[in-house]
């Protein structure tokens, strides 16, 4: 009964001083955003779910494109049209460069020291500048293509075996695998095995930091009550945290003094190492720096790509016109007496519709990263105050029918003569965000997810096992920082090639 009653007293408080700071407040003539009533303390939370992206989605269809909604204590605006994402990630992109701090990027990723939520300013500007010419520029992508043609002729080698004993396979499963051996190879040099890393393994640990980044925490929308831990947020936090900079430091020992002349590129980690004993950054760059670059290279990398794919491969089975189609292009550019090249790939125009489109309907980050605004400003006629945080439910735009004809169709021919691009300058389609906080590592993304679309597709038919048919296909989606199918890929392949 106490604890009721302290619940009550402080729940009347908050509304008090909510009040009067309604009263006294020197923006109270300002024209806000407008948005759904808050209730007092909780805000907004009440009328939102797990899918959060489909919860705002329908908020917007009341309040419109630019609109305010409270999480707890916590500010939100979000934009959810192209004109409304223009106005803040290309005229007002300098405003809202910078990223809300929260419990995961201040104890995972080293107080920020990583690319992905570090604050806007010189030290951001510095590290972005890194990564874009020493890990993820052209050359070094093209660098990895050798072990990118061998780890997929792994892949295909062992669905053909299993196309010839007519076994059924987990592709979700197989295709996430083949990302994780990518990302691993390119960063570390090596693959590393589930036992490597923790009880849980390798890739469980991974997908356990992209729930947890996903996940809200209440404590960030009440942070007086961050030290109850009501969910084990932290706890948990802090435990992959350990882990990680336990592994991490093993990389790198490995990789400190050792000689990478017998590789054929060098990796990432090489690359970072070298950066931090020649002392030629042009800021503090020491052991804490390189992990926190590496883990955000792990995670951006290994689930994104592998979910992309896995929402292209299911929307092609979902549409046997569009597979055919796209089969009919990978003969024409490519035969069927080879397997596909990454020097086909600018060939496969229809391939780029397909990716285009699925992109449009399953965004991985549907609501992108959240921004933060570093001052007050004027957005469209309504006020933003320092401090808020932004949303761009891409989600939402890939579903606009003032921009879209039939937008919840799957309809590649939609960009047949479009200029609409995916690289951030069309805002009617923004899967990698625009403007300064945009992704770094689009290029390599896009070439690992064509490469290995257009392989399992001109390799193989696919079909469904147990009697399933086209409408079994469960199109559930777990929201999260990345975005999944909710069930994985079950399939029986049949080789196509003439090998």
């Amino acid at each position: 009964m106490a604890f009721l009653l302290l619940a009550l007293a402080i729940v009347a408080l908050f509304f008090l001083l909510q009040q009067l700071q309604k009263k006294f407040s020197k923006n109270k003539k300002l024209k806000l955003p407008p948005g759904p009533r808050r209730l007092p303390l909780i805000g907004n939370l009440h009328i939102v779910s797990e899918n959060l992206h489909h919860d705002l989605h329908k908020i917007a269809k009341k309040y419109g494109p630019i609109m305010s909604i409270h999480f707890g204590l916590v500010p939100i605006i979000v934009a959810s049209s192209p004109y409304a994402a223009e106005q803040f990630l290309k005229i007002h992109d300098l405003t809202f460069a910078s990223r809300p701090s929260n419990e995961v990027s201040e104890v995972i990723f080293y107080k920020r020291r990583n690319l992905v939520s570090s604050n806007y300013g010189p030290y951001w500007r510095n590290m972005r500048k890194l990564c874009t010419l020493q890990l993820l520029s052209n050359a070094k992508i093209q660098s990895f293509q050798p072990m990118r043609k061998q780890e997929l002729g792994i892949l295909v080698n062992f669905l053909k075996q299993a196309a010839y004993d007519r076994n059924m396979i987990d592709l979700s499963s197989k295709v996430a695998s083949l990302s994780a051996n990518m990302s691993c190879l390119m960063i570390f040099g090596k693959k590393y095995m589930d036992e490597d890393l923790g009880e849980k393994g390798f890739r469980a640990l991974i997908q356990d930091i992209m729930r947890i980044a996903g996940l809200p925490n209440i404590a960030e929308f009440f942070p007086f009550i961050r030290v109850l831990d009501l969910q084990g947020f932290t706890r948990r936090t802090k435990e992959l945290a350990k882990l990680f900079d336990e592994f991490l430091e093993r990389v790198i020992d490995e990789h400190v003094g050792g000689s990478s002349e017998q590789k054929e590129a060098k990796d990432m980690v090489d690359t970072l190492v070298g950066i931090m004993q020649s002392g030629e950054a042009e800021f503090e760059f020491d052991r804490r720096h390189v992990k926190a670059i590496l883990l955000d290279l792990l995670v951006a990398s290994i689930d994104t790509s592998a979910t992309t794919i896995d929402w292209i491969l299911t929307e092609l089975l979902r549409h046997p016109n569009v597979m055919k189609k796209l089969h009919n292009e990978l003969e024409q550019v490519v035969g069927k007496n080879r397997m596909v090249e990454e020097s086909d790939l600018e060939n496969l125009e229809y391939l780029d519709m397909v990716i285009k489109e699925s992109y449009r309907l399953h965004p991985v980050a549907p609501l992108l990263i959240p921004h933060e605004s570093i001052e007050d400003c004027t957005v469209d006629g309504f006020h933003i105050p320092k401090g808020s945080r932004l949303l761009i439910n891409v989600w939402t735009i890939g579903r606009d029918p003032d921009i879209w004809v039939e937008p919840e169709k799957f309809k590649p021919e939609r960009f047949q003569g479009s200029n609409i691009d995916l690289r951030g300058q069309h805002f009617e389609l923004l899967p990698f965000g625009s403007g300064r906080r945009s992704c770094p590592g689009l290029q390599l993304g896009l070439t690992m997810v064509r490469l290995v679309v257009g392989q399992m597709v001109h390799c193989f038919d696919w079909e469904l096992p147990n009697g399933m048919t086209l409408k079994d296909i469960d199109m559930t989606e777990n929201f999260g920082l990345v975005t999944t199918r909710a069930q994985h890929l079950m399939l029986i392949p049949n080789y196509r090639l003439h090998i």
